[in-house]
């Protein structure tokens, strides 16, 4: 007999999955949809907005029909789930489970509807955020086609392996949640999709000014505190390691920002809105895999990192002519890609026993937690490269076959006419409406 609120179901535990499904589903829209809008030059806000926006929804649809189970449902290869759809009442409502993963893990108390959510908005934000490094010059048509084939054959394999209960978590890769699966495969197969695409029109590559950075600093905000849900929803309970992973999170990022600041001031005389914006980014990506497996130290010590070597990274190394030939346009290899890796690795080293995810089973008791390389276990930190290296070398590749045949029936890029106008050209709308033909009444005296 079904019951409205069956024994398994923890009704605090499932509240706050819920609830930080949503706070992670707001870093899309309206987070990056208006970070976005923002940051770009005002040609390309309605554009850049709009990709966003179209992606978040493309992904739920593909998600419920076969993703989900690719990512989360019984094991197909050592890297991939069974597709099918899951979307019948019965599945829904049935208590949770990752049936490859479950063996280390105690009962989820929240039904298989909020697990689905949750891991949505993790597999929506990553395309997203994969934009970044297209945006001012992608053909719309390419990326409506782009997004459901790069969420089935590439997301899902990088899913499977380390979240999913594939090979990478059977032998151990910790990634609490996403700096491989998410940041380091967005920032990767980003730039390669940047370079097989080619980089944007002159003028706009030489003169990109944000067109309204209050409205970037709000999608930033957004950004930011719905981090909150992103790292606090994934010990998969309301325990304490949530509540470490929510502290971990905000003060990684507020060191990371910082240091980025005095950096920029260092170089450039100056301390730069868009520059904390990027460290607030690289310090919310870095501890990403480490946040509910560190202490405060090692979130002290990866917010600093997070300020230094993504901002070299991008302020030197993106600079340089070999990286030049490669337009990612909104730095998403520094402070994604280069972010998520620092933080994976760092997390082979900083990762505490005694910061306990959720209680075990018996072969696992007292309870799961990683135990990095300064507290004895050089071998995690191998692990942690092993991984980087499969999420990398498979993004690079993958994208690229996904790319190339996609361009076999529809241009990767605008037309020149098209790329000199913006977004009046391709959505027929602008962003800000200064001249709308109406009298503007004068103002008594």
């Amino acid at each position: 007999m079904l019951l409205p609120s069956p024994k398994w179901l923890d009704t605090g535990s499932n509240a706050w999955q819920m609830a930080a499904a949503t706070f992670v589903g707001l870093q899309s829209v309206p987070g990056l949809v208006v970070l976005y809008g923002g940051i770009v030059k005002r040609k390309w806000a309605i554009n850049s907005a709009f990709m966003a926006m179209y992606a978040f929804a493309a992904v739920m649809v593909v998600w419920v029909l076969w993703a989900y189970n690719m990512s989360f449902g019984e094991q197909l290869f050592p890297f991939w789930g069974k597709p099918h759809p899951a979307i019948s009442a019965a599945f829904m409502l049935q208590q949770a489970t990752i049936p490859a993963a479950a063996s280390g893990m105690p009962p989820l108390g929240f039904p298989m509807a909020t697990m689905m959510f949750f891991q949505f908005v993790f597999a929506a934000i990553t395309v997203i955020i994969l934009a970044g490094s297209l945006i001012g010059r992608m053909s719309f048509k390419a990326w409506i086609i782009f997004v459901p084939l790069w969420m089935t054959f590439v997301y899902t394999v990088g899913c499977f392996s380390i979240w999913g209960g594939g090979w990478l978590a059977q032998l151990g890769t910790l990634d609490f949640s996403g700096g491989y699966v998410i940041h380091l495969a967005a920032g990767t197969s980003g730039f390669v999709a940047a370079a097989v695409i080619g980089p944007r029109i002159r003028q706009d590559r030489d003169h990109f000014p944000p067109n309204s950075l209050l409205m970037a600093l709000v999608g930033a905000g957004i950004l930011w505190l719905g981090w909150n849900g992103f790292n606090g929803g994934d010990p998969y309970f309301a325990n304490a390691d949530a509540s470490a992973a929510i502290l971990n999170t905000n003060l990684c990022t507020c060191v990371a920002l910082l240091v980025w600041t005095i950096m920029d001031s260092m170089a450039y005389g100056k301390p730069s809105v868009v520059g904390a914006i990027n460290g607030m980014i690289a310090g919310l990506v870095g501890i990403t895999p480490a946040a509910g497996y560190v202490n405060g130290w090692g979130a002290i010590i990866i917010g600093v990192c997070a300020g230094i070597i993504p901002w070299f990274v991008m302020n030197k190394v993106q600079t340089t002519a070999l990286f030049q030939k490669v337009d990612d346009t909104l730095s998403v290899l520094s402070t994604h890609g280069v972010a998520g890796l620092m933080g994976g690795l760092l997390t082979g080293i900083l990762a505490n026993p005694d910061m306990i995810e959720y209680i075990g089973t018996e072969k696992d008791a007292p309870g799961v937690s990683g135990t990095g390389w300064l507290y004895g276990s050089f071998h995690q930190f191998m692990l942690q490269v092993y991984a980087a290296a499969f999420i990398i070398v498979f993004n690079v590749v993958a994208t690229f076959v996904i790319l190339k045949g996609i361009s076999i029936f529809v241009s990767l890029r605008m037309d020149e006419a098209t790329l000199r106008v913006g977004d009046d050209a391709v959505h027929g709308e602008t962003a800000y409406n200064f001249g709308d033909g109406e009298e503007i009444p004068a103002i008594a005296e």
